[in-house]
């Protein structure tokens, strides 16, 4: 009963926090720094303490999505919990994230009256095609739930098939194509937005790239097809006619 109960403990805590900070990160990408703690910094120091509160999050990010962490945090945690882990411990610094940065006081042209409504429908179009890109992964599991549930039932994990459905017809990194337009749809563009831009484009690049690297590991030829018919992230070529690569 106890494990059950840890499990679900698991379950629940993943889904409020993976859920939970995708909500209010995209508030924070479509209304800039939220006013919740304001710590009195000049415009250098609050450039200096945003970078940080990024590169806490690429460091975590990154730390966990290695294999060879997890098998060594795997002694310690339950494979079957590991991905659950993830969720959290993301979900958990990102939030700390949005709460603590700090805006600029100094700030870039901004778009005003009609000319702002362009950037905000892209954001609009930009949530709905991450939903898409994200319906469009059928088997995957996003913050861990299918992993502990099939452990509570006792079934064996399935092997994943790679897939190539929905926006993944467009292009191999849909959602990382979608949260960059999220992240570049907003017309006002203080400096210390600007620098979020820079930064996390360039990790979400540099991420693309890794996990390219670990897909070719695990999906071989499979893969290395698909890499040669479907664009990295600007869909510059018509969808590919496929369900299986």
């Amino acid at each position: 009963m106890t494990k059950r109960y840890t499990a679900y403990i698991t379950i629940y805590s993943a889904i409020f926090l993976g859920w939970s900070s995708l909500a209010v990160f995209a508030v924070f990408l479509f209304f800039g720094a939220l006013p919740v703690v304001n710590l009195g910094m000049n415009d250098t120091t609050t450039i200096l303490f945003d970078t940080a509160l990024s590169f806490l999050f690429f460091i975590q990010h990154s730390i966990l999505v290695r294999k060879s962490f997890r098998r060594r945090t795997t002694r310690f945690i339950p494979e079957e919990y590991y991905k659950a882990f993830y969720a959290i411990t993301s979900g958990m610094v990102l939030l700390t994230i949005i709460v603590l940065w700090q805006k600029t006081a100094y700030s870039l042209p901004v778009m005003e009256g009609f000319m702002r409504w362009p950037f905000r429908l892209l954001f609009m179009i930009s949530i709905a095609g991450f939903i898409w890109g994200k319906r469009s992964l059928t088997h995957f599991d996003s913050f861990g739930i299918r992993s502990l549930k099939n452990h509570l039932r006792g079934r064996e994990p399935r092997q994943t098939p790679f897939t190539a459905r929905g926006a993944y017809r467009w292009v191999r990194h849909p959602l990382y194509l979608f949260a960059l337009l999220m992240i570049w749809s907003s017309p006002d563009l203080t400096a210390d937005r600007l620098l979020f831009n820079l930064l996390w484009t360039l990790w979400i690049a540099t991420g693309a790239v890794f996990e390219e690297r670990d897909l070719v590991d695990e999906f071989g030829d499979e893969y290395r097809e698909y890499q040669q018919k479907v664009p990295m992230l600007i869909p510059v070529k018509f969808p590919v006619d496929i369900k299986r690569i």
